[in-house]
C-alpha cells in the first residue's frame, strides 16, 4: 500500500512542480517602453524609454500573473539629440519640468493589479502607471507572447509586446496642449528570463 502512495506521489509531483508560478526578470537589452503622441495635427511623433527594470510572473494552471516596470525618466529618446546651433534638443526640452521632469522624477512605473489570460498565455494586463507624481490606472492589451528556450543561451525566456493608452494631462503634463496631443498611446516590447 506504501508503494502505491509513494507512486502516486512520485507522478503528482512533476505536475505540482509545472502547475507553480514562474518568475522572470526583465532583459533590459531587449525590453523598451514606446510612446507616440500627436505633433501640430501634422504628424505623430514616437520615442522611447532606453532603460528599463522588472519582474513578472506567470501561473498559467490559476490563469494568474504580475508585472512590475521601472523606467529611468531620463533615458527618454525621440531621436532627437544633436543640438548644433540650437539652445537644445527636443530630448533636452523632454527631461525638463514641461514633460518628464527628470530631475524631480527620475523614475516612472507601471504595477499590475490584475491579468486576464486567453488560454495559457497573457492577453490583458490592468495596472497603475506613476507618472510625475501622479498614480492613474492603465490597461495594457497583449498583443503577441510567446515562451521557450533562448535558442542561443538555452535559457527559459518569455516576452511579447502590449498596447495601451493614456491622457497626459491627467498625470499633470500639460505643455503645449492641444498642439501638442493628449492622448499618448503607449506600447512596451518585454523580454524576461526565468529566475
Amino acid at each position: 500500500m506504501n508503494k502505491i502512495v509513494l507512486g502516486a506521489f512520485a507522478l503528482a509531483f512533476p505536475l505540482a512542480a509545472l502547475a507553480a508560478p514562474e518568475n522572470y526578470t526583465i532583459d533590459p537589452n531587449h525590453t523598451y517602453a514606446y510612446f507616440e503622441v500627436e505633433h501640430l495635427g501634422v504628424s505623430h511623433q514616437r520615442g522611447r524609454f532606453e532603460h528599463l527594470s522588472g519582474k513578472f510572473t506567470l501561473d498559467r494552471a490559476a490563469k494568474s500573473g504580475s508585472v512590475e516596470l521601472n523606467i529611468e525618466t531620463a533615458t527618454v529618446s525621440s531621436g532627437d539629440n544633436v543640438k548644433g546651433s540650437r539652445p537644445r534638443t527636443l530630448d533636452d526640452h523632454l527631461k525638463t519640468a514641461d514633460f518628464f521632469n527628470v530631475a524631480e522624477f527620475p523614475r516612472m512605473s507601471f504595477k499590475s493589479t490584475g491579468v486576464k489570460f486567453a488560454g495559457d498565455n497573457p492577453a490583458e494586463i490592468a495596472g497603475t502607471l506613476t507618472l510625475l507624481g501622479v498614480t492613474k490606472p492603465v490597461t495594457l492589451k497583449v498583443e503577441r507572447w510567446v515562451c521557450k528556450d533562448n535558442p542561443m543561451s538555452k535559457k527559459p525566456m518569455c516576452g511579447g509586446n502590449a498596447s495601451g493608452s493614456v491622457k497626459r494631462t491627467d498625470f499633470g503634463m500639460k505643455y503645449g496642449v492641444p498642439a501638442i496631443g493628449d492622448d499618448v498611446l503607449l506600447w512596451v516590447s518585454i523580454e524576461g528570463y526565468k529566475d
